[in-house]
């Protein structure tokens, strides 16, 4: 029986002794016998190399990581999906991959090959955190939020900024105009500067692309990731103050070839709000009703007046339409993949004489030629591009209805026409017969990355990014246009460029052994940057030529170049035990050209506890609970460069007799060093219910020192102002996100999640002035508003208060017996307590009191999705509560009859105007030409900016064509903001931001391009 077992299986001694030992041998009356005489070589207990394939329906799968369950020993698999493990038979194998269900398969003999299955479930669960690492959810420390590319585009946008609105808790999002193109602003967790930028990092690929994204694709995003706390932003040391955004583009797969094609057509129509002005017969009875109506003498005042109403609205607006049209390509096997994407995108505007369009292209492709080397190029590219003749906002509301653009044969009249009511006014479309502007831009970002896999634990990366941008409008404005008379016409051409190199070498380990992990990353990381602008001005040309060459006159000539580069040395390191504690620690060190401290070192520690992971817990109803504490700090620069430096400007002003001169411009300030915010936060993640209940609750405290300040000084130094390192601020609030699915079987599926953010901001510290006495105080600083109108709201940064607080006379009300309009005059002690108040009809009598603040008490978003077999529904709302609005618009629109050269406003439900003796009344008097000051700045224009907003509708229904060799079509309607509950009287509480320098302002112009109603139709296929 052993020499035929020796014949058949050729076994060593050593393994002819193992067999032996470990079979069963008894006694019986025959005498020994084997308890199984099919003695198998898979039954040996002896360590074996097992080797497979790990595949799944699309192909095989590189990098899945497989262990042996109890031990250290685990591997992966190469590019072909291929791997090789020491095992023996009964050793259980542990199959994990990033979107696939984990699988445990027991060994049974030396070669085991694996199927995966894909699982969403598991794909949202992990995360990129920042530098390309990878965790999961539960692994996780860090204060952060992924909202996945699918829920950006409920939205029909250009601007990425703008499809974060009400997706993510304590993100707040100001956002762009109707206007179309126009971005938003957003801010995380508060305003933690007062100089410098309060807009996140965006990082997209793993590169720091700066302050916004610049003109992405939204269809190309796979996700984005916002950091928030210190455990997740302070590996981007002197640049996350403001939080992060890591933007992960689609990745091309080891798949079959896949064609995706998606298409959006719809139109826009303008929602102008609560603002309504008057028309012709309804500013005849308001001039009418003026307690000094026999006052009025302009020449064309007669009762058939009220029959000329020219709709100034009418002839600026019309029906918008938008389209956005997508395809890609994306597939590949073990050995190369790639993604490729088209975009189009245009929106003509619903006010006239605007048109936007951009065109994307992105090209991701992976090359594995050795199971140990990735190369990853990549390329993308955007040309945008605007036409604009665009009709006056300022116009739709302002000009009278009295007075026509067309005479009665209608042509176009001209400025200052006499048959005008408001002879002094021009006629703006007189102008756009000729006048234009246009701008173009080209971007273009391109990266070599690789990975180099030196051990099953250690890997080198290296990022390599160049990002290219150039910009260039021209403005005509013809000789015989109101601003090209006095010139004989204006040509302007505006050219910018600049590029921005980017490069980051990373060592990344990830080690387990036993119940213990640990990943992280040590890396050098190098980005500089330059930018050249020029600027020219001609006049004097025959019309209808548009190049510089036929001027007579170069008006101005400008430009100039700048240039900067930092360095960094950053490290992270995660660690987990058994999956139940967590611990993970940051370092950077940041070094830049452009600062007075060159060098700058910030870090962070957090902790975690997966509680549910323990084995006393006893909740089977509780699928997640973990309990997160972090600290850390973070940095911000100030908006200019170079303020450590004494600068000269060498220009026109400067120069003298025709020859060129230097004037000093900027003291410098050696000792600058960066704003350094310090984090403290708590939280806490669960679900419940087999996941049919979640909730995340987020505590944080923020302390930011050394603010940034451009400190006035006198103008007898040549320099309005030196930049210091001044105060101190604090932001503290909550984050809560809280949902569930309410129906979940076969066929239905309805959930409903919302979030809302709450943040308090505090001035705690700034610069102190020297008294006559030799002492130092600290005392308020008055701002101006960032709407950067004169007349309109003040602001105050003062010791205790938010920095965003209006300081303002205080409105009282209107004088029952007068009419007269009146403000609080309030004394004061030495210690500015108040003693006593009274009110006053004379303004100069008034005094500025500390009067709201612009930001939101609370703020967030409520998303509710329902399906049905192949039909799906979704909405989106938003809402705000708490923020205060400075409506500067009615100064003039609702200015008691102070304003006789523009329209007038109707009074809101709940107004009523001062008439007579008695009349408890919201307005006062109205007079022609009013001097009673009561449209003056005062809190009687700050409203309240509460609102609820339906910000999209979407339903929708997919076909089943599998017989067709097509895997998907899916039909869907959208609507876009389709009404929203507001008691603010302007066009909208969602006040857009400036568009120079994307500030959120807070305060509504008097020409604000409304938001709009878009209905999109829509079709996504996938061959």
């Amino acid at each position: 029986m052993i020499s035929k077992i020796l014949d058949n299986h050729k076994l060593s001694l050593l393994s002819l002794a193992l067999l032996i030992s470990s079979t069963h041998i008894s006694a019986s009356a025959n005498g020994f016998k084997f308890a199984d005489h099919n003695v198998l070589l898979n039954n040996a207990v002896f360590q074996q190399k097992v080797t497979g394939k790990v595949q799944s329906t699309e192909g095989a799968l590189a990098g899945v990581t497989i262990k042996v369950r109890g031990t250290s020993r685990s591997t992966s698999t190469g590019a072909n999906g291929e791997f090789s493990i020491d095992a023996k038979n009964g050793d259980v194998l542990i199959v994990n991959y990033v979107g696939y269900k984990a699988q445990e398969i027991t060994v049974t003999g030396p070669v085991v090959n694996i199927k995966l299955e894909s699982n969403n479930e598991t794909l949202e669960e992990v995360v990129v955190v920042g530098y390309g690492i990878q965790q999961k959810k539960e692994s996780l420390t860090g204060a952060l939020q992924t909202v996945t590319g699918g829920k950006l585009r409920d939205v029909t946008t250009p601007a990425v900024e703008n499809m974060l609105n009400g997706k993510a808790a304590g993100v707040f999002v100001s956002p762009g105009a109707g206007k179309p193109g126009s971005r938003g602003a957003v801010v995380i967790r508060g305003q933690a500067s007062i100089n410098g930028t309060t807009s996140p990092l965006w990082v997209i690929d793993g590169v720091i692309v700066g302050s916004n994204p610049g003109d992405i694709n939204p269809d190309d995003i796979e996700n984005l990731t916002i950091l928030k706390d210190a455990a997740s932003t302070s590996i981007y040391g002197s640049q996350g103050a403001n939080g992060v955004v890591v933007v992960t583009t689609k990745k091309p797969k080891v798949q079959k070839m896949a064609l995706n094609f998606s298409s959006k057509l719809g139109f826009n129509q303008l929602n102008n709000g609560n603002l309504e002005v008057m028309n012709g017969a309804e500013l005849y009875d308001y001039y009418a009703s003026f307690a000094n109506a026999n006052e009025i003498k302009f020449t064309r005042w007669k009762p058939e007046l009220r029959n000329d109403n020219f709709d100034w609205w009418k002839v600026a607006t019309k029906t918008g339409f938008v389209q956005n049209h997508n395809i890609s390509l994306q597939g590949g096997n073990e050995t190369l993949q790639s993604f490729l994407s088209l975009g189009y995108y245009d929106e003509i505007g619903a006010v006239k004489g605007y048109d936007y369009n951009r065109y994307n292209v992105r090209m991701n492709t992976v090359y594995k030629p050795f199971s140990w080397l990735s190369i990853k190029p990549s390329l993308s590219g955007a040309r945008r591009g605007v036409d604009d003749k665009q009709y006056s906002t300022t116009a739709m509301y302002s000009n009278l209805p009295w007075d026509s653009p067309y005479d009665e044969k209608g042509n176009l009249v001209p400025h200052r026409y006499s048959g005008w009511v408001n002879t002094q006014n021009t006629n703006y479309l007189y102008d756009l017969q000729w006048n234009f502007g246009e701008n173009t831009n080209y971007e273009l970002m391109g990266n070599l990355d690789f990975d180099i896999k030196l051990t099953d634990w250690l890997t080198f990366s290296s990022v390599n990014n160049y990002r290219y941008n150039t910009y260039a409008s021209s403005g005509y404005t013809d000789p015989r246009s109101n601003g090209g008379l006095s010139v004989n016409g204006r040509l302007t051409d505006y050219r910018s460029e600049y590029a921005r190199r980017y490069t980051n070498q990373i060592l990344r380990f990830n080690k387990t052994w036993g119940k213990h992990s640990v990943n992280g990353i040590l890396a050098y990381e190098f980005n500089d940057y330059w930018s050249k602008t020029l600027d020219v001005y001609g006049t004097g040309f025959i019309p209808g030529f548009e190049v510089l060459d036929v001027v007579q006159k170069p008006e101005r000539t400008k430009g100039g170049i700048s240039e900067w580069a930092t360095q960094s040395y950053l490290s992270n390191a995660n660690y987990a035990y058994d999956d139940r504690y967590l611990a993970q620690v940051s370092f950077r060190r940041d070094e830049a050209s452009n600062f007075g401290k060159q060098f700058g070192n910030f870090y962070s520690v957090s902790g975690g506890w997966n509680v549910h992971k323990e084995s006393w817990f006893n909740a089977p109803w509780v699928d997640n609970l973990k309990l997160r504490a972090a600290y850390g700090t973070v940095g911000n620069r100030p908006n200019m460069l170079y303020p450590q430096y004494n600068l000269y400007s060498v220009s026109t002003a400067a120069g003298y007799n025709g020859l060129p001169g230097a004037l000093i411009d900027q003291i410098g300030n050696q000792g600058l060093t960066w704003e350094e915010t310090a984090t403290t936060g708590l939280g806490v993640d669960a679900a419940f219910l087999n996941k049919r209940v979640r909730v995340n609750f987020d505590w944080y405290d923020k302390n930011t020192k050394n603010i940034l300040f451009r400190v006035p000084i006198s103008l007898m130094t040549g320099a309005s102002g030196i930049w210091k390192n001044i105060g101190e601020m604090n932001n503290r609030g909550i984050e809560l996100t809280f949902g569930g699915d309410i129906v979940r079987n076969n066929d239905w599926l309805w959930s409903v999640d919302v979030n809302l953010g709450r943040n308090k901001n505090k001035l705690t510290d700034i610069y102190k002035t020297r008294q006559p006495d030799g002492t130092y105080i600290a005392r308020p600083v008055i701002t101006g508003d960032p709407l950067g109108i004169a007349g309109s709201a003040n602001r105050i940064l003062e010791i205790g208060l938010p920095v965003d607080t209006y300081y303002l006379p205080e409105w009282a009300g209107v004088n029952s017996e007068t009419g007269a309009p009146m403000w609080y005059k309030v004394t004061r002690d030495a210690s500015g307590n108040e003693t006593g108040r009274e009110t006053t009809s004379n303004y100069a009598q008034a005094t500025q009191e500390r009067i709201g603040k612009a930001s939101p008490d609370v703020f967030g978003g409520i998303n509710t999705f329902l399906s049905y077999k192949q039909f799906d529904l979704a909405a989106v709302f938003g809402y705000s509560i708490g923020g205060q609005i400075y409506n500067y618009a009615r100064q003039e629109y609702d200015s008691d009859g102070t304003y006789t050269d523009r329209n007038q406003m109707k009074l809101q439900d709940g107004w009523t105007r001062w008439e007579k003796p008695g009349d408890n009344a919201t307005h006062p008097i109205a007079k022609y030409n009013n001097q009673d000051k009561g449209n003056s700045f005062s809190s009687r224009y700050l409203e309240d900016g509460d609102f609820f907003r339906m910000r999209s509708l979407t339903l929708g229904y997919n076909f089943n064509l599998t017989r067709y060799n097509i895997k998907n079509i899916r039909v869907f309607f959208t609507g876009e903001n389709l009404f929203t509950l507001t008691k603010y009287s302007g066009v909208d509480p969602e006040i857009p931001v400036r568009e120079d320098n994307g500030a959120i302002v807070s305060s509504t112009g008097p020409g604000v391009y409304p938001a709009v109603r878009k209905y999109m139709f829509g079709v996504n296929v996938s061959f």
